[in-house]
């Protein structure tokens, strides 16, 4: 975010990065990471209830499991929140070092928003730490009331040639990008990069209580190696194999740890629509292991190919946000739900943290870049503008409107997924 001065208009949700001369309203974004990379939540193919997580029972026979369950979950809290902040010092890093580097003024550089906890000054350049570091915001001297320099001085941000300014408001993008990359550079030379192996048979993660599955036999952590006579069979094809036999007699080879395979008879429920249902979850089995490049020329190569899947993953999964938003309105997320599900990646695998990062990243960068007001691209936008019309600026009045139209809209859905994703937490479940 750059702001012309102070935070005059404090930012009350979640504020990414976003650049244009406007304190600005949190970036909303849709975070999806690709089923390849690390170990994934049960796959929604299920037999025919929601996937629900577990939760750990608390027995007051057990409380160092309890206390160490509490301390895996801060931790792994704290560490999402890390990769936010991170992310966030990095893109105003970029806007800051953009403007720096061009002798711009610049007047503040915030990470977080809220009261103050930290603040020093240092070359004329407020540095400031603050209380919620899940926004920031670079300050510049341009229309502060309290600054001392004149308004005609060429080194204020508003009086810079049109590339110049380009250069600030893109920066922060730039950063972002430069930054996800070497991130899973980073993973492919420390961890390497988790790569799915193929294992025959269909995974059972989870099984419902009282379900015809749990009534005759299935466990979670079983392999369905067979149904009624039909080897391997995929993910679909149990599916289809088990809405097609309601209240039939439907044979089942499993394999369980520590036994030999089972033959067990399961008689599927009948649903309302008349199709077959067991009550259990199904996922595609497989062994996870990681690639490690002999060398750093291999390294660069793994790199960019992950890094390119991963953008491609990003950018597919925003282009399905915007052509079915009804469809896919709940894949769009605030910070509350990114922090839980970056908690449960760092619980899962540090493979899993470090795409979670350089997915964020690529995120953060594509949808500064769209053209609406209160992003990124709604300055650049304003200033191709500019451009068009022979370097005449546009007017101040007509500038700030445009720039604030979006600002209410933006921070009320910021509001609403902040709420919305806080009571979708388990734990604010069960105290409901």
């Amino acid at each position: 975010m750059i702001s012309p001065s102070s935070a005059r208009f404090p930012t009350p949700t979640f504020s990414f990065p976003s650049s244009s001369l406007y304190p600005k309203p949190p970036t909303i974004i849709s975070y999806s990471l690709p089923k390849a990379s690390y170990p994934p939540p049960p796959t929604i193919q299920s037999l025919l209830f929601p996937a629900r997580r577990r939760r750990r029972r608390r027995t007051p026979s057990a409380p160092r499991a309890i206390a160490s369950a509490s301390l895996e979950s801060a931790q792994s809290v704290l560490e999402a929140a890390s990769v936010l902040a991170a992310i966030i010092l990095v893109h105003e890093s970029g806007h800051f070092l953009a403007a720096s580097l061009q002798g711009i003024h610049v007047s503040k550089f915030a990470i977080g928003f809220g009261p103050v906890l930290l603040r020093f000054v240092a070359n004329g350049v407020e540095y400031s730490l603050r209380a919620f570091p899940l926004g920031g915001f670079v300050g510049f001297p341009d229309d502060d009331p309290d600054s001392n320099i004149p308004i005609d001085d060429a080194d204020l941000l508003k009086n810079r040639p049109i590339l110049d300014r380009v250069l600030v408001v893109s920066a922060g993008v730039a950063a972002n990008v430069v930054f996800a990359y070497l991130i899973v550079f980073t993973q492919v030379l420390s961890v390497g990069l988790p790569v799915q192996d193929p294992l025959p048979g269909v995974l059972v993660p989870e099984v419902r209580a009282g379900s015809a599955a749990a009534r005759d036999g299935i466990r979670p952590g079983d392999v369905i190696l067979g149904v009624d006579g039909a080897s391997a069979p995929s993910i679909s094809e149990v599916v289809d194999l088990i809405k097609m036999n309601p209240k039939r007699n439907v044979a089942i080879k499993v394999a369980r740890e520590g036994m030999e395979s089972l033959e067990l008879n399961v008689v599927p429920d009948q649903s309302s629509d008349g199709t077959g249902r067991i009550g259990v979850q199904l996922s595609p089995h497989f062994r996870l292991s990681n690639v490690r490049p002999r060398n750093l020329a291999e390294a660069r190569t793994l790199a960019g190919k992950e890094f390119l899947g991963l953008t491609s993953t990003v950018l597919d999964g925003l282009k399905q946000i915007f052509l079915n938003f009804s469809q896919s309105a709940g894949k769009v997320s605030g910070p509350v739900a990114i922090i839980a599900v970056g908690a449960e990646v760092a619980r899962s695998s540090s493979a899993g943290l470090f795409q979670f990062a350089a997915v964020i990243n690529l995120n953060l960068a594509v949808i500064n870049l769209l053209p609406l007001p209160a992003l990124d691209g709604g300055s650049l936008a304003l200033l191709l503008v500019e451009a068009a019309r022979g370097g005449r600026k546009i007017p101040r009045e007509v500038e700030q409107r445009i720039m604030s139209s979006g600002i209410l809209l933006v921070v009320m859905l910021g509001l609403f997924l902040m709420v919305r994703d806080t009571l979708n937490l388990d734990f604010i479940k069960e105290m409901l």
